[in-house]
């Protein structure tokens, strides 16, 4: 392929390729395994995924890729160990994976035809002679005892690591209708398995108007009309079972006003990321009649180094990604409340410039306006964005962890999951919490970014990329924008001295650490607070949300952002920082709110 068309490169580096294929014997009427007793079934409210009893939620997890590719079972498990990555994602926080599959997956797990695994059974004795779909739902029945939810992705037509390259839902001898069968039988399997939430209709359909086969998104019946194509599936689905989420990505490009899709016009299209492009939406919004309320737009966003889009041309921020790419692609539908938003794919690599200010950007973004997301992804060999694992599938990027750790759901210094009766990490977790443990109506109290600046509105022109990994379309706004926080309490709030207890926990690595502060007002109301704290000797605060942060030798102080000033009596706020240290973090000391004392717990 040409270098402007060059996609991510999801292969197996240095992973051995599956053997052949075998028949091994299934109970296809084996009841598969049963999820916690009180129903975690999720569904949306405006532009909000919330549970049966309309409680918010926050879905904040991460992908692990290889069930979509060739070795038909999750990459890493030639060396590593299933339960202990499991576990490991669940106490570090990530209450929900997005699991890429394929359609022949689908179809061979239907057939009773499996691929061997490629399972280290020295390293997973529990996986010992068992198939690729046993291994699959040995691992719900892990994120069952962990607390874990999952949705599947359809990732790719074919087992191929680099099947999402092909444009469409159909390749070869895939056709349209064997996507929907798939998805049919994988609805009426798990149906009554809340382990599982969802399904992510089809990964990135992409495609230019120079490209013979494409993804378009209009109101036509036409084969390569993503949309026509999606809503069906979405249909089908929830008439096998009416409590999952569907989750519908966008396309690549959508054409200006005037424009008809036969146009081959270089600058007559609006182009974004594979899976970026949700523009289409406003004028074709998905239909799903009765169960419109299962509907999540789910876009992807990616920074520079997975292409250098001409929005990273200059001195990019915040401010001008909001403006020129994510409002009039996909945002415009949580600012309007529209529908639900989640990022099913965004992540990179640390490299200290432009891709990880782009991942702070979308991250400030993510966590002020509770947008859920899957972060790209725990495995190490993804080519061109690197994962949270390191090559020995053991070893944790820290730095990159810290920089995703506060747009995971937390309340009162615990993770959350989105198990009602299971805490995320598992029963006895010291980490993490249950959805039921989770007071009021949503992720309120959860470390949050920068204040989300003024962007402007949809702009008429957008740039057109010459390649994109990526691209989704967006549902049409029509209404005003939802608050990002919960209203405050009735007591009339005050200025004044501040009596509080404080929480600080930290996570370290070899020269920084992620810091989180829990402070809760024991006192009177307050319209406004600031927290001071003395800092260890040699730690520098880099970076902070929550509040404006600043620092002077070992003073750091962090005044309250717009939307959190109002603490009621017995109120909370969750801040957090990044910083660096000359070698041991240390812990810092002397809290004070608006001037006095705290009590450290």
């Amino acid at each position: 392929m040409s270098s402007s068309r060059v996609r991510r490169l999801r292969t197996a580096l240095g992973g051995a390729l599956a053997a052949g294929a075998l028949a091994l014997p299934l109970a296809l009427s084996a009841a598969p395994a049963q999820a916690a007793s009180t129903p975690d079934w999720l569904h949306v409210q405006g532009n909000k995924i919330v549970d049966s009893s309309g409680k918010e939620v926050w879905l904040t997890g991460v992908n692990w890729f290889g069930f979509n590719a060739s070795e038909r079972v999750f990459h890493g498990l030639w060396s590593a160990n299933m339960r202990t990555l499991t576990k490991d994602i669940a106490d570090r926080g990530l209450n929900v994976v997005r699991v890429p599959i394929s359609t022949q997956l689908l179809l061979e797990w239907k057939a009773g035809t499996f691929t061997k695994p490629n399972v280290n059974d020295f390293a997973n004795p529990e996986l010992a002679g068992l198939n690729s779909l046993q291994v699959f739902e040995k691992w719900l029945e892990m994120c069952e005892e962990y607390g874990i939810k999952v949705f599947l992705d359809v990732h790719s037509a074919e087992a191929d690591n680099s099947g999402h390259v092909y444009p469409t839902w159909w390749k070869g001898s895939i056709t349209t209708e064997d996507v929907y069968t798939g998805w049919e039988w994988a609805a009426t399997r798990w149906r009554t398995n809340d382990t599982i939430i969802g399904a992510d209709i089809k990964n990135e359909p992409h495609g230019t108007q120079h490209d013979t086969e494409r993804a378009k998104w209009d109101g036509s019946t036409d084969k390569d009309n993503f949309k026509h194509f999606a809503q069906t599936a979405s249909r089908k689905i929830l008439a096998i079972n009416p409590q999952w989420l569907v989750f519908i990505e966008g396309i690549e490009i959508y054409p200006k006003p005037g424009v008809s899709w036969t146009s081959t016009g270089m600058t007559d299209y609006y182009g974004t990321w594979w899976g970026g492009n949700l523009r289409g939406v406003r004028d074709f919004p998905i239909d799903l009649g009765a169960h419109q309320d299962q509907l999540v737009y789910s876009p992807h966003d990616y920074g520079p180094l997975v292409f250098a889009q001409k929005w990273f041309e200059g001195d990019f921020d915040r401010a001008s990604l909001e403006r020129d790419v994510w409002d009039p692609n996909w945002l415009y539908l949580h600012k309007e409340n529209i529908a639900p938003l989640l990022i099913g794919e965004w992540g990179g690599f640390m490299d200290g410039g432009k891709n990880e200010k782009w991942m702070l950007a979308l991250r400030d973004l993510i966590v002020d306006r509770r947008l859920s997301h899957t972060f790209w992804v725990l495995n190490p060999n993804s080519g061109d964005t690197g994962g949270l694992l390191g090559y020995d599938w053991a070893t944790w990027d820290e730095q990159k962890y810290a920089l995703l750790k506060p747009a995971l759901w937390q309340d009162g210094g615990k993770f959350v999951g989105l198990d009602h009766d299971v805490p995320l990490g598992g029963v006895g977790s010291t980490t993490g919490k249950s959805l039921s443990q989770v007071n009021g109506t949503g992720p309120t109290t959860s470390p949050t970014a920068s204040p989300t600046p003024t962007a402007s509105p949809t702009p008429t022109a957008g740039p057109t990329p010459t390649a994109s990994p990526t691209p989704t379309t967006s549902p049409t706004p029509t209404t005003s924008p939802t608050p990002t926080t919960s209203p405050t309490p009735s007591p009339t709030p005050t200025s004044g001295t501040g009596a509080c207890t404080v929480t600080y926990s930290a996570s370290s690595w070899d020269s920084g650490l992620s810091g989180s502060v829990r402070l809760t007002n024991t006192g009177s109301a307050l319209s406004s607070w600031t927290l001071t704290f003395t800092a260890p000797a040699g730690v520098t605060v880099t970076q902070g949300w929550g509040g404006t942060w600043s620092q002077s030798g070992t003073t750091v102080t962090v005044a309250n952002a717009a939307w959190n000033g109002t603490l009621a009596a017995g109120g909370t706020a969750e801040i957090g920082f990044n910083a660096s240290h000359p070698g041991t973090a240390g812990t810092p000391t002397g809290f004070t709110l608006n001037g006095a004392f705290c009590t450290v717990r």
